[in-house]
């Protein structure tokens, strides 16, 4: 169980507080309600970007970085489809000193062409390294493309042109974050050795005096409509073997069948002793990887499943393959014995996750966005709640041609 403590400050700022007298640190999160999926289509890469551009400095702090290590801490961040999240370790006795780098940054970062422009430079190298130069690395662009016609998950995080980033104008820019990096769109989480009354005295300290934004709206994104046929793109690269692509759309974050999907992504593909890997892979031989995983956004999601050909097998040959493998899922009751291995797996890793209090600190946020703190402590139990025939009806539900966007990657012949 994660015990917290829960406030707001009067710009709308939310704090929670997990004490933990047995350890010396602390871990400083500070989630910001914002993703890929808060872009215009013709401004993508934006968060991402700003990933970036919040470590450049601002108004009182020349380098986050570098204040930060010396007061003995580190630092890091992430951007995903729907938030976008920093936090800070540090010493807990220096637990000030990541409250006044977090507050000064969210309160006056330092928006300059200069720094735009560098960092412009940098994510569009990452953009040409990992989606442009990288084997299959327009993958992900090409499915996501065919799964969604209205939904803004269609592009990845980095964004769906390189253009959109490259193009960025610093007005475009700092409307960006004016809008969406304010004290009422974020939540502030503190984990380790403190206590709830000094985080709450240096809150308002740092934080209480930021104003909030109040334009910020209730976020209305387009819904997407459900798919009503087979989706197929083919397309040529100089890649090292053919491979196969396919996407399932699957319910959101908050759907009450959340947890079976999840429990049926690990008896599908959970290691190699796995469904499709025993079948595909070292039975029929037919693909040398294969993995099934989910994009695990707070809206409608997709289920992939990927693999790499073997030489000698066709596209053709081995999506068909798979296709039976699914029907088989859909029609087959799993064993309990099937169940219970996934099950000790989940309850593994969410007991693991709960010794650090990093991940801590971040699912308090995270369970917060969601709209309920409590669901921190009762993931197992809702794990637990999934059953045989909930599995095979969410694969029945999931599984259909109808349902389905595929992507034949073909290896150009040398």
């Amino acid at each position: 169980m994660v015990s917290y403590n829960k406030f707001q400050l009067d710009n709308g700022l939310r704090v929670i507080v997990h004490e933990d007298q047995n350890t010396s640190l602390a871990v400083v999160n500070l989630l910001y309600d914002v993703g890929s999926r808060d872009e215009q289509e013709d401004k993508t890469g934006f968060a991402h970007l700003f990933e970036h551009l919040m470590f450049k400095g601002s108004k009182h702090v020349a380098s986050f970085d570098g204040q930060l290590n010396l007061a003995g801490g580190e630092c890091n961040a992430f951007t995903s489809t729907d938030i976008t999240n920093y936090y800070d370790v540090v010493p807990a006795s220096n637990l000030e000193t990541a409250f006044w780098l977090e507050s000064d940054r969210m309160m006056s970062l330092k928006l300059t062409l200069d720094e735009l422009n560098a960092e412009k430079d940098v994510v569009c190298e990452e953009f040409k390294e990992h989606y442009i130069n990288q084997p299959y690395g327009n993958a992900m662009h090409q499915v996501r493309k065919l799964a969604y016609k209205v939904h803004p998950y269609q592009w990845p995080v980095i964004g769906k042109e390189l253009s959109h980033i490259r193009e960025a104008e610093l007005s475009d820019v700092r409307a960006f974050f004016n809008h969406y990096y304010s004290p009422n769109n974020a939540i502030l989480s503190v984990a380790g050795g403190v206590k709830t009354d000094e985080v709450k005295r240096l809150a308002q300290k740092w934080f209480g005096e930021i104003e909030a934004n109040p334009n910020l709206t209730q976020r209305s994104l387009p819904k997407e409509p459900p798919q009503e046929g087979y989706r197929f793109h083919r397309m040529e690269a100089d890649v090292p073997v053919d491979a196969l692509y396919m996407a399932f759309h699957i319910c959101d974050r908050k759907h009450t069948d959340y947890h079976a999907t999840d429990l049926l992504i690990e008896v599908l593909s959970g290691g190699t002793s796995s469904r499709i890997y025993r079948s595909l892979i070292r039975e029929q031989e037919l693909f040398s990887s294969l993995n099934a995983f989910p994009t695990g956004g707070f809206d409608e999601s997709l289920l992939f499943i990927t693999g790499k050909l073997n030489p000698g097998v066709s596209l053709e040959q081995a999506e068909a393959a798979v296709w039976k493998e699914l029907e088989r899922f859909k029609q087959e009751r799993i064993s309990e014995k099937e169940l219970q291995k996934v099950m000790n797996k989940v309850e593994s890793s969410i007991a693991f996750s709960e010794v650090s209090i990093g991940n801590k600190a971040f699912y308090l946020a995270y369970f917060e966005l969601l709209g309920n703190i409590s669901d921190v402590n009762l993931e197992i139990n809702k794990y637990q709640q999934v059953t045989i025939e909930d599995i095979q009806r969410v694969a029945q539900q999931i599984f259909s041609k109808e349902n389905c966007s595929t992507l034949h990657y073909l290896a150009k012949k040398k």
